[in-house]
């Protein structure tokens, strides 16, 4: 990769540098800056304590007793506030918020969030290396340290689907040579892992061979099937998907990433935890995804705190889970960690119960006052990412799915998220299947430019009665643009809508457009400012709402964008047909038998 090589966590072991805190340290010499006034919460203990601090540098040189040293360049009173270290989320997307990564670090910094670990695999997807590099360089000019992965699974499931590009292991070599980049990303083709593929056997093994992490997206394994994927190599999992499955997983000895995104979830998870009486050391806290109007509106890592406190947690669980217990997965013993010799990331919180932070100091530099950043950041070119939709406007006919005869029988994608076959008897009419009742359907057609961009029409059930139609460049991961509908005119009108405006999503109903998110960056971002991202996806949300009657907690909105992800168990619908990871099948057209 060619990156400027990341300094840390080196940098702080320069002699010079350390030289200066120890005179500091000692007395003999004046601190850079002096916090005074506040309590420190001890990420280990959990204890709080009343403590001033003194940093040289990047470094913390001296934690010792209240008002005992005034020496200094710069004093800050951080009366009445807590101390905590900075912030670490172990495993995000920074796409899913569709925005900038300077945008998205103005949103998190200022919360005290200092560290986050991105997965820029929607970028592969879309873009291949080209996109990850995009990434590292957007990455390497923040205040806000981006710990970048390497996609592991570009496509999530190759035979099944077709992306904008393919990483096979000598590509995942070539990202895990980059200083800037810590492990290999979730490994989300589990299946191919459990049974030996040379290609994922590869991709994992160069992770160990780097040294580095190599994390995991377990969903609904268990029993044989999660040993062989740990014995593989894979050390970490988000996938929870019950309280009795994160007991399961912490006793396989898995690094937990605890996500915000699933909150019908959370509470459950707390009473799990609480019920074990202590914090385990392999709990840590992510985000995962988060979309543009809760990132404006809630946060990021700090809103997962917040809920989980809110449902029974201790305050400083959820914070050791989001400092130490972080910083010790991610082998950086620099953070996580309020202590003489470590890297000054710390927070002065005003309470731990809305953990709203008064100062942010990152690096030994203050980056964020009372909710905003201290400076600006130089914005980087977004050329590389325009122009990623390759596709000309559709008509209705594309969704529709021809055949002779007078009925048929057809296979059924049964449920949102748990996803099984079903199948049903329809009739044919004028030359085309006509959808099943008390279905909806989807299309999926391939924008990358690599193959073929024939529709291909499956058909849901479980979905609700649409009365509209959704269209969206965002569809995990191979980010193919994808289209659900209760009619063949609103979905052609949606697909047109988000091609002429270079990706995005767009709601229709009764042959007009209801509402518009153009995301001309990939297909999956923009450059405009988060207030009007969150903005104009609520007005999404909002149009949804009108056309589909929603049963939380599986039928939901966010269900649309994970209905491509062939790499979970179950039927997914993708732009080569309906795939089943479990039988490495594809059915180019869900007609199974002319009746």
């Amino acid at each position: 990769m060619n990156a400027i090589p990341r300094q840390e966590p080196f940098d702080l072991n320069d002699p010079a540098l350390r030289a200066r805190a120890v005179a500091a340290a000692r007395g003999d010499a004046p601190f850079d800056m002096l916090i005074t006034g506040g309590r420190l919460l001890d990420a280990v203990t959990g204890l709080i304590r009343e403590a001033d601090i003194g940093l040289v540098g990047a470094l913390i040189a001296s934690v010792h007793a209240p008002a005992s040293r005034t020496d200094a360049v710069e004093i800050v009173d951080a009366t009445g506030a807590i101390l905590t270290p900075g912030l670490i989320d172990t495993h995000m997307h920074l796409e899913s918020s569709m925005v900038t990564p300077a945008e998205y670090m103005n949103a998190v910094l200022p919360r005290g969030v200092t560290t986050v670990v991105w997965d820029p695999h929607e970028f592969g997807n879309v873009h291949g290396l080209d996109g990850v590099r995009w990434a590292i360089e957007a990455a390497r000019v923040l205040p806000l340290r981006m710990i970048l992965l390497a996609p592991s699974c570009v496509p999530s499931a190759p035979g099944l689907e077709l992306a904008g590009a393919d990483f096979d292991a000598s590509i995942i070599v070539e990202m895990l040579r980059s200083p800037a980049v810590g492990g290999v990303a979730e490994v989300m083709n589990m299946r191919g892992v459990i049974d030996g593929d040379p290609r994922m056997s590869t991709i994992v093994n160069a992770g160990l061979a780097s040294g580095k992490l190599v994390c995991g997206h377990a969903r609904g394994l268990q029993g044989a099937d999660l040993n062989a994927f740990m014995a593989a190599g894979v050390t970490s999992d988000h996938e929870l998907t019950s309280g009795s499955d994160l007991a399961a997983k912490l006793a396989a000895g898995l690094t937990i990433e605890l996500r915000g995104s699933h909150d019908h979830l959370l509470q459950e998870f707390v009473e799990v935890l609480n019920g074990l009486g202590h914090l385990p050391p392999t709990v840590t806290l992510c985000t995962d995804d988060v979309f543009p109007d809760e990132l404006y509106e809630s946060g990021g890592l700090d809103d997962v705190i917040r809920r989980l406190v809110r449902y029974g947690m201790k305050p400083e669980w959820a914070l050791r889970a989001a400092t130490f217990n972080a910083a010790q997965r991610l082998k950086r013993s620099d953070l996580g960690l309020i202590a003489a010799g470590r890297r000054a990331d710390i927070v002065l919180l005003e309470n731990l119960t809305e953990f709203h932070a008064r100062l942010v100091i990152s690096g030994g530099r203050i980056v964020a006052r009372n909710g905003s950043m201290d400076a600006a950041v130089q914005p980087l070119d977004n050329t590389p990412l325009v122009n990623s939709v390759k596709l000309p406007p559709l008509t209705e006919n594309d969704f529709r799915i021809p055949a002779k005869g007078e009925r048929a029988r057809v296979a059924t994608i049964d449920r949102p998220r748990f996803t099984q076959w079903g199948e049903a008897e329809t009739e044919i009419r004028d030359g085309f299947v006509v959808p099943p009742a008390g279905s909806a359907m989807i299309a999926v057609v391939h924008r990358h430019g690599k193959a073929d961009s024939t529709p291909r029409v499956g058909f849901l059930t479980g979905w609700g009665e649409w009365r509209g139609a959704f269209c969206s460049t965002v569809s995990h991961d191979s980010h193919n643009l994808t289209v659900f509908g209760a009619n063949v005119r609103d979905m052609a009108l949606a697909a047109n809508a988000v091609i002429a405006a270079g990706g995005g999503m767009a709601v229709t109903k009764d042959g007009a457009i209801e509402a518009i998110l153009p995301l001309p960056l990939s297909g999956l971002v923009t450059d405009a400012p988060l207030r009007d991202t969150a903005l104009a996806f609520s007005d999404i949300r909002k149009a949804m709402d009108k056309i589909v009657d929603w049963k939380p907690p599986y039928r939901v909105f966010k269900a649309c964008f994970g209905a491509t992800l062939a790499c979970n168990a179950g039927p997914h619908q993708t732009d080569r047909g309906i795939a089943d990871v479990a039988t490495g099948k594809v059915l180019d057209s869900p007609v199974l038998a002319i009746l």
